[in-house]
């Protein structure tokens, strides 16, 4: 049992008297362990779901160029993986290495804050989970639709000026071409379920982003890196793909819209709201129940 007093009759901290139970720690070292600590659960939960707030009271305006800004920056995935892949041909594990342009785009969005989709489905899904009502939930989807049509006209945009602009040899283009190719390959259902799980992992980088601190370039790059390396379907950088595919004719709109768009989107709501942030809010809300 702890001491019931210390130093004349004045009560024990409980946190002080935990801290004897191990080693002896001055105040400062004490305030050192406090600071090396892990953030709670309920912090990071808090810390997302205020950044949700923030997102949901923007104006349309602001939604719309930041979203827009967003479309385009993502395309920058797609030109570093295909650019590397006309460099690399040939080298042996050379998948490996041009999947690391992959998250270059994530990194611009990220770190600039702009709007994309798929952190959406995770932050701004938070406060609607924490306080659900139908004006969260009017808002929820004002902001999805603003900042989904957005990405969407930034990614076109991004795609047909790289077709349109004849910047790289044929070689680049063939590879840019591959790159969507390789989407395509998929059926609807495998659309769906690696939506689902790029969903996830998009999710669990918003999440693990505030707790990163130094370490955010690396959680941004390994997280989404694996996205790349597993093919999994990603509804903004899988549009710049895809729609490189449309204007160079090798694929219809109907086919990027029911084959690609549809199924993806689905999978990605699914994954990085009905999952990821579900468990989450659910974690934290059985953390507050037994603490009571």
């Amino acid at each position: 049992m702890h001491e019931q007093r210390a130093r004349g009759d004045r009560p024990i901290d409980p946190e002080e008297a935990d801290a004897r139970d191990g080693f002896s720690l001055s105040r400062q070292e004490q305030g050192e362990v406090e600071h090396k600590r892990p953030p709670r659960v309920a912090v990071l939960h808090e810390t997302i779901r205020l950044e949700g707030e923030t997102e949901l009271g923007r104006s349309l305006s602001a939604l719309a160029w930041s979203a827009l800004a967003a479309g385009l920056s993502m395309g920058f995935s797609m030109l570093a993986r295909g650019l590397l892949h006309r460099h690399l041909a040939g080298m042996h594990g050379a998948f490996l290495v041009e999947s690391l342009g992959y998250p270059f785009g994530f990194l611009v969005v990220i770190l600039a804050r702009q709007q994309l989709f798929t952190e959406n489905t995770m932050t701004a899904v938070l406060p609607l989970m924490t306080h659900p009502s139908l004006r969260k939930f009017g808002s929820l989807l004002r902001l999805w639709s603003v900042v989904f049509v957005g990405n969407l006209v930034g990614t076109a945009l991004f795609a047909y000026g790289l077709l349109h602009m004849r910047l790289f040899d044929e070689a680049t283009r063939a590879a840019l071409l591959g790159i969507g190719a390789e989407v395509m390959a998929n059926t609807p259902l495998q659309m769906f379920t690696k939506g689902i799980v790029a969903g996830w992992l998009i999710a669990t980088m918003v999440w693990l982003v505030p707790a990163a601190e130094q370490a955010r370039v690396s959680v941004i790059v390994i997280t989404t890196y694996l996205i790349a390396l597993g093919g999994f379907t990603h509804i903004i950088v899988g549009s710049v793909e895809t729609l490189y595919l449309v204007f160079a004719g090798a694929l219809a709109p109907g086919g990027f819209l029911l084959h690609f768009a549809l199924p993806t989107l689905a999978g990605n709501i699914v994954g990085g709201s009905c999952i990821f942030a579900l468990i989450s809010h659910a974690q934290v809300r059985s953390d507050e129940a037994e603490a009571r």
